[in-house]
């Protein structure tokens, strides 16, 4: 049941994928699986990464709306909601390394997700510079 519902508000959102990540990705997976009514109480947040359909933008509003009714789909106090055409490449590798729970073509998600890939290992020698600069600077 709760697979679908996650299918609807995606749908309605027109969202092309959704991403749990971080310390609680698998356990929104065991939710979906299991039909439970929530998550087990903790006091950490929900992270979640969406990737909206081509030409779409999420508005504030919207952004806080789908958090919110994320929240009580999953029966969690928080969710940390992410666009991932927003991220910077390495926190969106990050995202789609975590728990596809929705996609709206699966074949479209895989590419997008070698892109991420691509493009985060395509920056790693400029990140690691900048990093040096910035430790050099502190020392």
């Amino acid at each position: 049941m709760s697979q679908e519902v996650l299918q609807q508000i995606c749908l309605e959102y027109q969202l092309s994928a959704l991403y749990a990540f971080g310390s609680r990705a698998l356990e929104a997976v065991a939710f979906l699986e299991s039909g439970a009514s929530s998550l087990p109480l903790r006091e950490s947040d929900l992270d979640i990464g969406v990737l909206p359909s081509r030409g779409r933008h999420l508005s504030v509003k919207e952004k806080v709306t789908l958090s919110a009714i994320l929240e009580d789909l999953f029966g969690v106090d928080r969710v940390d909601l992410i666009n991932l055409s927003e991220a910077d490449p390495f926190l969106a590798a990050n995202i789609i390394r975590g728990e596809r729970l929705y996609a709206l073509n699966e074949m479209a998600s895989d590419e997008y997700d070698l892109y991420v890939l691509r493009r985060a290992g395509d920056l790693i020698p400029f990140e690691n510079e900048r990093l040096a600069l910035i430790l050099e600077s502190a020392a």
